[in-house]
This record gives C-alpha cells, structure tokens and sequence, in this order.
C-alpha cells in the first residue's frame, strides 16, 4: 500500500544518503530508524482503524440480519393466522434489511481483505525496522571505531611531527654543546698561553737576580772590576 511504499522509499534515500556521505552517517542511519518508527505506529493506527471499522460494520450485518429475520418471523407468524396482508407487510419491511445485508456482507469481505493486507504491511514494516535497527547499531559502531581509528592515525602523524621538531631540536642543542666545547677548548689553550708567559717571566727573573749576584761578587773588592757593559 502507499505508507509502506513511502517508507521504503524513505529507507532507501536515507540510505544512499548515507553511501553519499550526504550527511553524518549516525545522524542518518538515527533519522531512518526515527522515521520508520513513526510510520509503523501511524501503520499501526491505521490497522486498528481498520479493525474497529470491519467490527462495526459486522455489528451492523448482524443487526440487519437480526431484524431481517424478525420480520421473516412475523410474516410467517400473520400466513399462519391467515392474516396475508399483514405478512405481505411484513415481508416488505424485511427487503430494506436484506439489502442491507447483502451490501454488508460484500463490505466485509473487503474489509476483510484491506485488514489483511494492513495487517500483513504491518509485519513487513515490523521485521525491516527490527533489522534496520540491528544494522544502525553495527553500522554506528563501524562508523565510531573508524572515526577514532582516524583520530588515531592524526595523533600518530602529529607525533611523528612533533619528533621531526624534536630531532631539529637535538641538532640545534648538539651544535650549541660543539660550540661550547669549542670555546672551553680556546679558553684552555688561552689559559695555558697566559701560564707559559708567567713562567717565563719568572724565569727571566731568575736569570736577572742571578745575573745581578755574580755581578756582585765579581766586583767585590777580591776580584778584579769588570768592564762596564
């Protein structure tokens, strides 16, 4: 029938929209089984719509049968007082009835069939939402464990980026230990070159106040003067 048509077709765009990538595919897969859920409860409404009608109209039919026979009943009863006048008014009273009953009796019949069908859509309805259900819940746990599989992914490829900044980071450390190194080892060399010309200078001292002695002793009154230089 038309509803089960319509949803179907709701079914499937909700699906391609998904396949599209239209749209989120959990806010999709949500608004499918949203909207099946209310057609099946308006299905739902519209069977027991049906029912109520196929019931009244039975009530009906058995109320016209009921009467119909009733004035069957009191036609028969007049022939047997011989009174066929009365029982010719009676049986004229009973047609409208089992007119009635007959134009009853074939809507039943196809109430009866609309109700069936109904009933039948109803439980089509029923099983395709129960899978659609189980397939939301799959799909949304593949859909989730892939967006965090992708966010996985993103972190590792930031944290590699992050140790390409960190090696950056070690090079430019290593060249500030090599330059430090290089200018402890200037500094040591400095140093010892300062050391060098102490020593040296204390040597010369040495020689002078040697020099200076002998130059004493020479010229004592013991010995002869040196020439002067």
């Amino acid at each position: 029938m038309g509803l089960l048509d319509r949803v179907l077709r709701v079914v499937r765009a909700s699906l391609m929209s998904v396949v599209s990538g239209a749209e989120d595919p959990e806010r999709a897969l949500e608004h499918m089984v949203a909207t099946m859920q209310g057609d099946l409860i308006q299905l739902r409404q519209s069977v027991a719509q049906a029912i109520a009608t196929q019931k009244r109209t039975e009530r009906q039919h058995e109320q016209a049968k009921a009467t119909a026979q009733e004035w069957y009943n009191r036609a028969q009863l007049a022939i047997n007082k011989g009174d066929e006048a009365t029982a010719r008014e009676a049986l004229t009273r009973r047609q409208p009835y089992l007119s009635s009953v007959q134009v009853m009796q074939a809507q039943l019949q196809q109430q009866q069939q609309i109700v069936q069908q109904m009933k039948a859509n109803m439980r089509i309805l029923e099983a395709k939402l129960a899978e659609a259900r189980t397939k939301k819940d799959m799909f949304i746990a593949r859909s989730r464990s892939a967006q965090a599989s992708q966010r996985l992914h993103e972190m590792i490829g930031q944290v590699e980026g992050n140790m390409g900044a960190f090696s950056q980071i070690e090079e430019k450390i290593t060249d500030l230990e090599a330059q430090a190194a290089a200018i402890a080892e200037v500094n040591a060399l400095s140093t010892g070159d300062s050391l060098d010309q102490k020593f040296a200078a204390l040597e010369n001292s040495n020689v002078e106040n040697e020099l200076a002695a002998m130059k004493a002793r020479l010229s004592g009154p013991d010995h002869p003067r040196l020439p002067r230089s």
